[in-house]
């Protein structure tokens, strides 16, 4: 290259533009593209290799420690990039600054973002090792959003410390503040602690059947101030969530069988034979059921105008259509066997025995 050519080059890189010369943007420039080079080679090669190799494993840290990987270590290379090749240039005290606020923002806003999903991952992880781990973890939105809430607080209020501000002033003020919102916001807060009391300690989740004082359905929801349950005939019903755990639940989704008891009754003109046959024949009806267990049959009163017989079994399932069909089918069995036996079943009757005294004194008043 002529001697001339090279001044011309040597003079244009060292021009001076706002503190720098053209050399100083040059290099710059070169540790933004090589950063963003070595990022983007480690993702198509190193990442990528790392993602294949994880899908072939069973275990789920992996997955976890990936999605950290692409979510908050590319990011995080990208602003070091970023930061390197600016800081490498001579900047204005003004500039200087700007960058230095800016780099923290977006630190703090990926550490914030990072905790939150760190905290998530773990509660999804403790959730899913219970019973019935996946519906529990549906019911996790809530409890996160208020995790959201202190996380971004705690977060802004480091950032806000970090920028020069007096944060301690702030803090006294919200903390008088709280006060007076937790006075004003008494229902609203004992909800929300009721709502942590229903997550961690469980007396029902999304999909149990529950029953509270008249009203049943099933739980669809159970959110930071209300629960929702869908009713038998199809509406929606809203409790709070301190109204649930003041009141008595009955969840029948826990059970593991249902205990029936049912009585029958039959006439007084009924033979002692067929009087002590009809405890074995029940017996021996439900023991025809599945999935039955007998417990016991009884002639167990004389009733007024019948008499009763009183009979236990359980149904080894927690389900109501199952309990029906069961029922149904003993049902039918009895009303079978006593149509064939000539037992009738009794009804409220009175009889009424008149005498023949009695019968000749009414006719000589009339």
């Amino acid at each position: 290259m002529p001697e001339f050519e090279l001044n011309e080059l040597n003079e244009l890189l060292t021009r001076t533009y706002f503190r720098n010369t053209v050399l100083d943007y040059l290099i710059a420039l070169g540790i933004l593209l090589l950063g963003f080079l070595l990022i983007f080679l480690f993702k198509k090669i190193v990442l990528n290799r790392i993602i294949r190799w994880t899908a072939s494993t069973t275990t789920s840290i992996d997955n976890y420690v990936v999605e950290g990987i692409s979510r908050f270590g590319i990011p995080a290379l990208s602003i070091t990039v970023i930061y390197a090749a600016i800081n490498y240039l001579v900047l204005t005290p003004r500039l200087s600054k700007f960058l230095e606020i800016a780099v923290t923002i977006a630190v703090t806003i990926l550490i914030i973002r990072f905790v939150s999903s760190a905290i998530l991952v773990m509660l999804r992880s403790y959730v899913r090792r219970q019973t019935n781990g996946e519906e529990k973890v549906k019911q996790l939105g809530g409890l996160m959003l208020i995790m959201n809430v202190l996380i971004w607080f705690v977060g802004l209020v480091f950032l806000f410390d970090n920028l020069g501000y007096d944060v301690t002033a702030v803090i006294a003020g919200l903390g008088i503040g709280g006060i007076a919102i937790a006075l004003a916001a008494q229902n609203i807060l004992g909800d929300l602690f009721n709502y942590f009391v229903i997550f961690f300690d469980r007396p029902f989740e999304v999909g149990d059947f529950i029953i509270v004082e008249d009203k049943k359905g099933v739980v669809e929801y159970i959110g930071v101030k209300t629960t929702r349950v869908k009713s038998l005939s199809g509406e929606q019903l809203v409790f709070s969530n301190s109204d649930l755990t003041n009141s008595r639940v009955h969840n029948y989704k826990r059970m593991q069988r249902r205990r029936i008891l049912f009585s029958i009754s039959v006439v007084y003109q009924t033979s002692l034979e067929h009087v002590q046959e009809i405890p074995g024949l029940i017996k021996s009806i439900i023991m025809e059921q599945q999935p039955v267990e007998f417990d016991r049959s009884h002639f167990s009163a004389y009733g007024d105008s019948s008499l009763d017989f009183e009979t236990v079994y359980y149904v080894l399932s927690s389900d109501y259509n199952t309990y029906m069909d069961v029922q149904q089918k003993i049902n039918l069995r009895i009303f079978e066997e006593f149509q064939n036996r000539g037992i009738e079943f009794a009804y409220p009757t009175r009889t009424l025995f008149v005498t023949k005294q009695q019968t000749e004194e009414v006719g000589e008043l009339m």
